[in-house]
């Protein structure tokens, strides 16, 4: 199939799982995934009405921006970011979705301070609290956006989730279950001049359970592009 076909089908189920919850289809936002896949791949996926695409490598995201292959659609940071490579994204994309540290969050400010803007982010949390993932702990979530106003050259428009790798249907939705509800505790808690409205859980296996959930956007990657071959693509950034 197609990317054009891919797009459509993922379209379809995203339509579907929306539908079976009582959501409106429109909520909920496609990320395409766009990691080892050209620029040509890029262009055919935003033709084809993603509403967006995230990069999780930053040499990629580097030469991409050069060949333009975003043109037409919003670019998001999505994988780890070093806070050495912090100068090449921000201001370079739309959203980073993938702050994961307190250390981040102060080199995200200082480049965005230093630029003169103020950058969109996520706070990635570690749901399944795994030794070998980065990201924050649910609870030291709410703390951050108590004091986001440190944070001037920052907005945080809301959370991102990977939750431990999943062999069996549903059995992630545990995980998406606990992030909606983070989401509901901080915007009971905090106040009504900040919003985190943006929910950012569901890959190309169980994007379905997400939306069910409560995604507010969607990471797909291979059911869009096909499988990667990374024996093609061993770069490092």
């Amino acid at each position: 199939m197609s990317i054009a076909e891919n797009v459509a089908l993922v379209r379809a189920q995203m339509e579907q799982a929306a539908r079976a919850c009582g959501r409106d289809p429109k909520e909920i936002l496609l990320c395409a995934a766009t990691k080892m896949n050209d620029a040509d791949a890029v262009r055919q996926a935003i033709a084809a009405g993603v509403d967006c695409c995230g990069e999780n490598r930053v040499q990629e995201l580097t030469e991409k921006l050069r060949q333009n292959a975003y043109e037409g659609a919003p670019v998001h940071f999505i994988g780890h970011l070093q806070t050495n490579k912090v100068r090449q994204v921000v201001g370079k994309v739309d959203l980073i979705q993938s702050v994961d540290s307190h250390r981040l969050l102060l080199a995200i400010q200082a480049e965005a301070a230093r630029q003169g803007i103020v950058q969109d982010v996520l706070l990635e949390v570690n749901i399944g609290q795994e030794p070998s993932k980065s990201g924050f702990q649910a609870g030291e979530i709410l703390p951050i956006l108590e004091k986001s106003a440190q944070f001037s050259n920052i907005c945080i428009k809301g959370l991102m989730a990977i939750p431990p790798i999943s062999h069996n249907s549903g059995e992630n939705r545990k995980f998406f279950q606990k992030m909606f509800q983070l989401t509901v505790d901080i915007k009971n808690k905090i106040d009504d001049n900040v919003t985190v409205d943006r929910l950012s859980m569901g890959m190309s296996g169980d994007f379905a359970d997400a939306i069910a959930c409560g995604s507010t956007m969607i990471r797909v990657g291979t059911a869009i592009f096909g499988q990667r071959d990374y024996a093609k693509n061993q770069c490092v950034v």
